[in-house]
């Protein structure tokens, strides 16, 4: 069964590019701006979309997206109404959707239902970071039936052991955590993150995308020489709070100059 994000993957690899991924949370601003966000991004040259799913206790997220996701959960956004208006939009968006949700908001509404609705919805993957490599089974089986890649994260501290079981047989693309931390921006990468985003690389039969703390050109420029593209989270939120629509597309462009998308 083919799959929309790892075609786009694909793809953009073939052409010499590398991906730029995008996060936004879903709801924040609301569920009707969702479709001119992720037309905005698209436009700019995003690669695929990670709409995070709003939850009361993100254990791996920083401030800023904490606080996208209580505006969302104030705003009364769920799980249903999300599939709802991505149903709703889905034929006027060509860009891959992934989704970003913890295991607890996926349980709540059915692991068969859920996966039937990310294929009703168009969602082509999905990350659940509080989902240990050892118990994806209650979940990978589902979403492979259906079609969605489960994309897995690896993280500095993993051991070379571990790294070479979590990317053997991975999907769609290796998240690769460069902080030892939460999401959020922050200054300049640690010295020893070049040298894992190669090892990462070379273990790996499908991309590597660097994200976690990725938050300008230079960070970007950095990433993408060592590994397939980046993910962009924090200062993505921070832009679209903030209006500054320019930076945006400017952070995205800029990454061409990187070779990425």
């Amino acid at each position: 069964m083919t799959n929309k994000l790892a075609n786009a993957l694909r793809k953009g690899a073939d052409e010499g590019e590398k991906a730029f991924i995008p996060y936004i949370m879903a709801g924040d601003g609301g569920l009707d701006q969702l479709l001119s966000r992720i037309n905005r991004l698209e436009k700019a040259g995003a690669a695929a979309i990670e709409l995070g799913i709003p939850f009361s206790d993100p254990v791996a997220d920083g401030p800023v997206i904490q606080r996208a996701g209580l505006r969302s959960l104030k705003q009364g956004v769920t799980l249903k109404k999300i599939f709802s208006t991505l149903h709703e939009i889905q034929d006027q968006i060509t860009i891959p959707i992934i989704f970003m949700s913890y295991l607890n908001s996926i349980m709540a509404y059915g692991f068969e239902q859920f996966a039937r609705d990310c294929v009703k919805s168009g969602v082509s993957g999905c990350i659940v970071p509080d989902l240990p490599f050892e118990e994806e089974g209650i979940l990978r089986p589902v979403l492979k039936e259906s079609g969605i890649v489960l994309i897995r994260l690896v993280t500095l501290t993993s051991p070379k052991e571990r790294l070479k079981k979590i990317i053997k047989d991975a999907e769609g693309f290796i998240y690769a955590v460069t902080v030892k931390g939460t999401t959020g921006t922050r200054e300049s990468f640690e010295e020893e993150v070049g040298v894992y985003l190669q090892e990462v690389k070379a273990l790996s039969s499908v991309p590597v995308l660097a994200g976690f703390g990725i938050s300008t050109p230079e960070h970007v420029k950095q990433a993408s020489s060592y590994c397939d593209g980046v993910i962009v989270g924090s200062k993505i939120i921070d832009l679209f709070e903030e209006e500054k629509y320019e930076e945006m597309e400017e952070l995205i462009s800029s990454a061409k100059t990187a070779g990425i998308r």
